[in-house]
């Protein structure tokens, strides 16, 4: 494999970027380099498995932990160390188990203390 270059980021890189699960992108996207040309067509004009891996899934956790509300570590603390389907989601939503209420009910209350300390310190910073 070429080593990537100034102008150009490895596949998974790429995938970050795209918000997909790179293990899902077609082979030739994870062997070879992204340009950042590529990207940008990637992103402009996306072809039809970057339409539907956007869609169905598999997601990685970082958007599955979104789609949940909750946090990432809270998926790892519950077992969901995998990426999951749009479907899967979905399930997930509708059965709604005991732990995703309450890390979701977590999730929610650190937000509510990340705005009132953001707020606090934005006073903090308007009396100064």
């Amino acid at each position: 494999m070429s080593r990537p270059n100034a102008q150009s980021m490895k596949p998974a890189t790429a995938a970050k970027k795209l918000d997909v699960y790179l293990p899902a992108t077609p082979a030739d996207f994870q062997q070879n380099p992204i340009t950042r040309n590529e990207l940008a067509a990637l992103q402009a004009d996306p072809p039809q498995w970057l339409i539907d891996l956007r869609k169905n899934g598999p997601h990685p956790k970082n958007l599955v932990a979104a789609k949940l509300g909750v946090s990432i570590a809270a998926l790892a603390r519950n077992g969901v160390g995998t990426a999951l389907t749009t479907e899967e989601i979905n399930e997930l939503v509708e059965e709604n188990p005991e732990w995703l209420a309450v890390e979701r009910e977590g999730y929610q209350q650190v937000l509510r203390e990340e705005r009132r300390l953001k707020s606090l310190r934005a006073d903090q910073a308007g009396d100064s």
